[in-house]
């Protein structure tokens, strides 16, 4: 694959921004060719290119040799078209189990009460975390940029959110304490 010659590459992991442009230019034909047989689908294609320009924009500086720059880009766009790929295949199930939560008797007031309570309790972090990911259901990487931490630590307050919140729904008696939950 001709995707860009050395001297272009070794320009833009020093830094050349005008070089980095270039790239992201001379590399996208090659990268939707091959994204169009990787992927299921045309907007799946689109999506993972569109991905591998960015990470090309935002990490070029790390690639520690200009060799490798192809087969980086191209294992990028292998490891979009998967994830979309699966990602699909989980919606396609969320889907069935959203329909089957929507034929279910709405949750009764008291729980619903008692669950506003639990997360108005929480402290501030953990109920910002919480209410972006549970309730506006965005991802940890938009949640981690409206917060302005990590995405690790958006997990990490998330997970400790839905434990104070169990915590406070067991004490409640509405779960039985052996119960499993999917986070």
């Amino acid at each position: 694959m001709a995707m860009a010659d050395l001297k272009l590459v070794e320009a833009a992991c020093g830094g050349d921004a005008a070089a980095v442009e270039q790239l992201l230019v001379v590399c996208q034909p090659d990268l939707k060719r091959f994204a169009r047989r990787a992927c299921s689908s045309r907007e799946d294609a689109e999506e993972a290119v569109q991905i591998a320009l960015w990470q090309l924009y935002r990490r070029i500086g790390a690639l520690k040799t200009a060799a490798a720059f192809a087969s980086w880009l191209i294992r990028i766009v292998e490891r979009e078209c998967y994830r979309l790929l699966r990602l699909g295949r989980r919606l396609d199930s969320l889907d069935d189990a959203l329909e089957d939560v929507l034929r279910q008797e709405p949750l009764p007031l008291a729980l619903r009460r008692d669950l506003g309570a639990a997360i108005s309790a929480l402290p501030e972090p953990y109920r910002r975390v919480l209410v972006l990911r549970d309730i506006d259901e965005l991802t940890a990487a938009e949640a981690a940029a409206e917060l302005g931490v990590s995405e690790q630590a958006v997990k990490s307050r998330l997970h400790r959110a839905r434990a104070m919140v169990r915590e406070r729904l067991l004490a409640g008696g509405y779960l039985a304490a052996g119960a499993t939950q999917q986070e």
